[in-house]
């Protein structure tokens, strides 16, 4: 009971997911240089951990949005 995402909204979807995870490679990059640092400022890592949380959720719904559903 799915529906079928058009050639142009898997384009859109590929590309923001592209997008996603360069993003959340480069947030975690950031993460681990602030803690090895030291001079961590926790709110700040905080903050970015919270927007990885949210990439990877958001990451996870397109690429559900992109598999076909296949009942087994």
């Amino acid at each position: 009971m799915g529906f079928e995402l058009s050639p142009e909204e898997i384009e859109a979807f590929t590309a923001e997911l592209a997008r996603l995870r360069e993003e959340h490679r480069d947030l975690d990059s950031a993460i681990d240089a602030l803690e090895r640092v030291g001079a961590i400022n926790q709110i700040q890592v905080q903050r970015l951990k919270k927007r990885k949380l949210y990439l990877k959720d958001r990451i996870s719904q397109i690429e559900d949005a992109l598999t076909p559903d296949i009942i087994a």
